[in-house]
């Protein structure tokens, strides 16, 4: 019996993972266009619109609970947010979990300080059901997609998010990083 186990754990996992790649049907933020319009309740009650966001850069993050590599990533967004929020930067973290699903991904976001939302709650989603999870957008202030991590192409990790970011940020906050670079990796 313990092997049975063992084998479903291991086909359970192995699923997860081809999931967590699996092609769904996105409706692709293209770097260098318009960000897609994206207007969702947080889990907090308050109304994330990206529209609403000019002047500010901003993180959109789709995960879900039951996936390893977004659970990965969520340290270092959480950081870079913690870091960057107070000199222009927002992020978003949009939970693909279904509805039922919901106190997991309730309990999982009181570990970080970025406000999150449930994907199927969205009143306005033009970013579509993600191609992979996770799936992160960097859009600029001007509300201009400037960079795309999936797990296929390039990874979230505090470079990259620093490499991404820090030069879109005004440049007092991009200057204070490489002066200060406790932390982060941020590009001089």
């Amino acid at each position: 019996m313990p092997k049975m186990r063992s084998t479903f754990w291991f086909a359970g996992v192995g699923i997860a993972a081809i999931i967590c790649g699996a092609v769904l049907a996105f409706a692709s933020a293209t770097v260098g266009n318009a960000a897609p319009a994206l207007e969702v309740p947080e889990l907090d009650g308050q109304t994330f619109n990206l529209s609403a966001q000019r002047g500010k850069v901003v993180i959109v993050n789709f995960w879900a609970t039951w996936c390893p590599p977004c659970r990965e990533e969520m340290p270092a967004l959480d950081a870079f947010y913690r870091r960057y929020h107070g000199q222009g930067l927002e992020l978003i973290g949009v939970s693909a979990d279904r509805p039922h699903d919901r106190s997991d991904v309730i309990k999982v976001m009181q570990s970080f300080s970025y406000p999150a939302a449930m994907l199927d709650d969205a009143n306005v989603n033009d970013f579509g059901t993600p191609n992979s999870l996770p799936m992160t957008v960097v859009v600029d202030s001007n509300g201009v997609v400037r960079a795309e991590f999936t797990p296929d192409q390039a990874k979230v990790t505090e470079k990259s998010l620093s490499d991404a970011v820090l030069p879109l940020l005004p440049q007092s906050s991009a200057a204070h990083a490489s002066a200060n670079p406790v932390g982060l990796n941020a590009k001089p």
